[in-house]
């Protein structure tokens, strides 16, 4: 994991160290909080969905996407929550599992974005190279993509991935089976794969450019007020790509230092507001 990036004369960006070493830390309390959320999430959606509030039900499986592939999930796959491998790739399987996706893949192709940023064999970011439509197209089968390209390139991980896959079928048949007595968990698996399928438009597309031709030119730079409020203070794709091993928790701390450094590189912001 590259905790730095290379460049030359104004495009040099600071080491992490130089930035803060503060930047790595995250508390107990983070730790717990983070790795809660999404199990909170689904909590919400049960409680809810018994009672009938269907709209309550609906905004915690929004809120259960976001807190997995946008913070939870995320930091697991980066590992920078400080836990032991064992007990962090397991936690990511699971939350991953009930969110019917494969931790695993999600894992192996995303660390291979980061290496391979929009290169031809970067599964992950080909959406960034098609139109708008292509991009929300993408999002139907993307899970089964990654799935596959983690199965055909990491063979030493096939057993990890044949046993995700087999769990979320099995969830997916339990579901479907138990529909005759209640909806409640046939609406979440539909709700959960369909919540996925926005992730192309939302994690690749609108943050990268595939005409870019350097580190600070293939993400995009956001910022201001109403980016911020939409993407509840998420958005700092750029700032991740640099540094992968800062967990979310930082990411706006991180945004800040580096802004000064941006303004001397000249990189642009995206935002429109």
């Amino acid at each position: 994991m590259t905790h730095h990036t290379d460049t030359s004369g104004h495009d040099r960006l600071p080491t992490l160290h130089e930035l803060g070493d503060d930047l790595l830390r995250v508390t107990w309390a983070q730790k717990a909080v983070t790795i809660l959320l999404p199990f909170l999430a689904m909590g919400a959606y049960a409680a809810f969905a018994w009672q009938g509030w269907w709209p309550a039900a609906v905004l915690a499986v929004m809120a259960l996407s976001f807190v997995t592939y946008g913070s939870t999930s995320h930091d697991l796959v980066h590992r920078t929550l400080g836990l032991p491998h064992g007990i962090n790739d397991a936690l990511l399987s699971v939350i991953e599992l009930f969110s019917f996706r494969s931790g695993s893949a999600y894992r192996l192709s995303h660390l291979h974005h980061h290496h391979h940023l929009l290169a031809n064999d970067d599964v992950e970011g080909r959406p960034a190279y098609g139109s708008l439509a292509g991009a929300v197209l993408a999002g139907f089968t993307m899970q089964f993509r990654l799935w596959w390209w983690a199965w055909t390139t990491h063979p030493s991980a096939r057993g990890r991935l044949l046993a995700e896959a087999v769990g979320i079928a099995a969830l997916l048949v339990a579901s479907i089976a138990s529909a005759r007595w209640t909806p409640v968990p046939l609406v979440y698996a539909a709700l959960v794969i369909a919540g996925s399928w926005i992730f192309p438009l939302v994690t690749v597309y609108i943050p990268h450019d595939a005409h870019g031709d350097s580190k600070l030119t293939t993400t995009r730079l956001f910022r201001g007020w109403f980016v911020r409020l939409l993407a509840f203070d998420h958005l700092y794709h750029l700032e991740h790509h640099l540094y992968p091993a800062v967990p979310h928790h930082h990411w706006r701390r991180l945004a800040v230092r580096l802004d000064p450094h941006f303004a001397a590189a000249g990189v642009r912001n995206a935002s429109v507001i």
